[in-house]
């Protein structure tokens, strides 16, 4: 939770700093500023590669071992070799369905709510751009908190609770009428959304075998579940917008996401998986 805290005020730092330069675009020597944006492309790049230089500096280096077959078809392996040692233990593939089904629907919330903004209640540039903003901040207060939460009542709890909320946060999406109203809706959105995503990968942790050298699979599995729901939470998203005409609609879709997790969630306890 500290360290999306910290990503998250990273974020919000480097998003001000470039905000300046691009409506400021005067005070850099640009013309107008959309000349300004490729700067802070630019920008971008080297904020990551400075603060890069801090972990690569301080943290051990590797055994580095060379392979022997190809890489790519070893990285199919290693998801391989993970999921057959998940799929023995139905309480961890529980976990599991439940996190493919609730990130589908924090993803697609995360991608397409200034979308959303724009297209349903006419937000200018200047309102996205605070929307954003919003969404960013409060996150850093967000992931603070869901870590406490967890440390009183638990990770499921604190993950189930989430959970309604943002199911809330899809209801209440569905009859927002006012940008005003959106802004805090946003809030509430920021408010769940970093304590979702730092939980969902400590409570994962907390079913791999104690000791496994195989974290880095484990993981890489957890990430591949990470982005196959981010496209399916996309694809419905769009897919009931263009059926139906309406992205209030979508976003009453992705609510079913949630509920479906809740229900699939309450099965499941928190332990470490019996087999490696």
């Amino acid at each position: 939770a500290r360290g999306f805290s910290f990503g998250f005020i990273g974020s919000v730092i480097l998003l001000l700093v470039n905000l300046v330069v691009i409506m400021k675009y005067e005070w850099f020597g640009f013309s107008d500023g959309l000349r300004a944006v490729p700067t802070a492309f630019v920008m971008v790049g080297l904020w990551w590669i400075g603060f890069a230089q801090i972990p690569l500096r301080r943290l051990p280096e590797e055994r580095l071992v060379r392979a022997r077959t190809n890489l790519v078809r070893k990285g199919y392996d290693e998801l391989r070799k993970a999921w057959r040692s998940l799929r023995k233990d139905r309480n961890t593939v529980a976990f599991l369905v439940s996190f493919f089904c609730y990130n589908a629907g924090v993803q697609a919330v995360l991608f397409l709510a200034s979308t959303f903004a724009e297209k349903e209640l006419n937000f200018s540039s200047t309102g996205l751009i605070v929307l954003v903003l919003i969404l960013q901040i409060v996150a850093i207060g967000g992931a603070w908190a869901s870590a406490k939460l967890s440390g009183k009542k638990g990770n499921k709890f604190s993950i189930m609770l989430m959970l309604l909320i943002w199911t809330g946060i899809c209801i209440v999406g569905y009859f927002v009428q006012t940008g005003a109203d959106f802004y805090f809706l946003a809030a509430a959105v920021g408010l769940v959304m970093g304590g979702i995503q730092s939980l969902s990968r400590a409570t994962y942790a907390k079913f791999l075998p104690e000791n496994t050298p195989d974290t880095a699979s484990y993981f890489s599995f957890y990430d591949v579940m990470d982005k196959v729901s981010t496209v399916m939470g996309t694809f419905v998203f769009g897919f009931v917008e263009q059926i139906t005409g309406g992205m209030r609609n979508s976003v009453m879709a992705l609510a079913v996401f949630f509920i479906i997790s809740v229900i699939v969630l309450g099965t499941v306890t928190v332990r470490r998986m019996k087999t490696a």
